[in-house]
């Protein structure tokens, strides 16, 4: 990966731009305490964190044919207020301004739907981003690189000039397809171009620190 090349940081949402472990954790845990099933395991809760809604569900509730009722709960139960349980990564908005000041194009590429536009306003980051691209705008969510493959496509970009940070790995298998440079956040286990833990390491493999 030649970090010279780098035109587009583009980032994964939960887990990297925000902890939203409490938050996921109390909105599904609602759900299922809806239809009198116990609230999520460990292994459920990982599983889910990558996964979009609609996955999520069909994982949550595989012995249910008609999931109407499942999604009529969702309504009712919506995820707004369960936004104020984010916690917004330490340095997020410095990274940002510093990625602007020198060119760089900041997007966001995440498995969420129709709740991102409500995090990035509760949290006064809607003038952050370039370009944000949701489960609901693409066909196929990740792991399939449709979401980077549009990033790319809308500004004219090569693989090579995109540079992705998730923390999944769902967010890694989106990378490889894509062939773009790939920056695994706080999961050492995966495999990438680099592990970084903090806002302040992609500044400074970006030499903008």
């Amino acid at each position: 990966m030649d970090i010279i090349k780098i035109k587009a940081v583009v980032f994964d949402c939960d887990g990297v731009m925000f902890d939203t472990a409490v938050a996921n954790r109390k909105y599904y845990d609602e759900v299922l305490k809806c239809f009198d099933k116990p609230a999520l395991n460990e292994e459920q809760f990982v599983n889910i964190h990558m996964m979009t809604v609609i996955n999520a569900i069909d994982y949550l509730f595989p012995e249910m044919d008609d999931l109407s009722t499942v999604y009529d709960s969702l309504k009712n139960i919506g995820y707004k207020k369960f936004i104020k349980h984010m916690s917004m990564e330490k340095g997020l908005k410095e990274l940002l301004i510093k990625l602007k000041d020198n060119g760089y194009i900041r997007g966001i590429a995440t498995n969420r739907t129709n709740t991102m536009e409500k995090v990035l306003e509760d949290f006064d980051l809607e003038a952050y981003f370039e370009v944000v691209v949701t489960a609901a705008t693409v066909k196929k969510p990740k792991p399939d690189p449709e979401q980077l493959l549009l990033i790319m496509e809308r500004f004219e970009l090569k693989p090579d000039e995109i540079f992705f940070i998730g923390d999944s790995d769902y967010d890694r298998q989106a990378a490889a397809s894509a062939k773009v440079g790939f920056a695994a956040f706080r999961n050492p286990k995966l495999k990438a171009d680099f592990n970084v833990d903090s806002m302040d390491e992609i500044a400074r493999i970006l030499l903008i620190n």
